[in-house]
């Protein structure tokens, strides 16, 4: 559906993409995940058409975005982080003008204007001035003006930014709803809100794409350790942990936090390729200790954007 050939962009001496290549699938929710000026912003511009590349090229459905630019545009909806509303229109009067902009037909704008206010969750906002609207609800109308000519890309810029959590989750469940008919790419640099809702996450610092994978294939790659952290009763602390680090292939055993005074939390280290979870339940049984909770951890989204946007 859409393709980043060495896309390339500076403003100045100041280089904001570097050869950045990579594949949206048609249907999928795609996270562009990096820190504050990774080049996020920049992508998503250049994809809508608003910005030029220095070099590279963009296709959203064999179309280029530099050459076909308005055909483009009819194929998209973009919603940029500074959501540029009408603080003084209601919000019918601002969807129904948008809906004119997109040359969407006469006869069809009311049943188009009913559908995004209900999709969109604005029934009981749409006769409300813009600039009387909570901020929820304004990016709920920006997700109305980008979808109001039923485009088959969705390019969102930091949606949820200055949400509370309770906005965050009706915004993140409304964008999961439109990623099941449309194309969707979303830039973040909130990690929670990526790992909710992509089904393909894309970091990107300083301008270039350092990992590109779904959520659970980056925690694999990144996973330099097999851990498992282990809550159990009816053992003295120093015994468990000589004990556990008596385990082949054990590399280290760690007190973890503990549940109260009686049950107590261990992290067992060991090599990535090592599975000892059958060897630490028959342990626990020889040993007499109440085992009430044992669990792998794999990277997570965190760790490894810590680790690639770290220098």
């Amino acid at each position: 559906m859409i393709t980043l050939e060495g896309l390339s962009k500076s403003y100045g001496p100041v280089k904001a993409l570097e050869n950045i290549s990579l594949e949206v699938r048609s249907g999928e929710i795609l996270g562009l995940l990096g820190p504050n000026g990774a080049g996020k912003t920049t992508t998503l511009k250049i994809m809508s058409g608003y910005l030029w590349p220095d070099a590279g090229r963009v296709n959203i459905k064999g179309l280029d975005v530099v050459e076909q630019t308005e055909r483009i545009r009819d194929l998209i909806g973009y919603l940029p982080e500074y959501n540029p509303l009408y603080p003084d229109m209601l919000v019918f009067d601002y969807l129904a003008y948008v809906a004119r902009m997109r040359n969407i037909p006469p006869d069809q704008v009311e049943s188009r204007l009913r559908e995004m206010v209900e999709v969109c969750g604005l029934t009981q906002a749409v006769a409300q001035k813009i600039g009387e609207l909570s901020k929820g609800n304004r990016q709920r109308v920006g997700l109305a003006q980008a979808m109001i000519h039923d485009p088959e890309v969705l390019i969102l810029d930091e949606p949820t930014s200055g949400l509370d959590p309770n906005q965050i989750s009706e915004i993140r469940d409304l964008i999961k709803r439109l990623g099941k008919k449309k194309t969707v790419v979303i830039s973040s640099h909130i990690l929670s809100e990526v790992e909710a809702t992509c089904h393909r996450v894309v970091i990107i610092h300083q301008g270039r794409v350092v990992a590109d994978g779904q959520p659970r294939e980056l925690q694999a790659k990144a996973s330099r350790e097999s851990r498992l952290y282990l809550k159990l009763a009816n053992g003295k602390g120093q015994q468990v942990l000589s004990t556990l680090q008596s385990l082949p292939g054990v590399t280290a055993v760690e007190r973890a936090e503990d549940e109260n005074d009686l049950i107590h939390g261990y992290l067992v280290r060991s090599a990535l390729d090592q599975d000892l979870r059958s060897e630490i339940f028959r342990l626990a049984g020889r040993e007499g200790w109440t085992l009430y909770e044992m669990r792998r951890e794999v990277a997570s989204l965190e760790d490894i954007f810590r680790q690639l946007t770290s220098n």
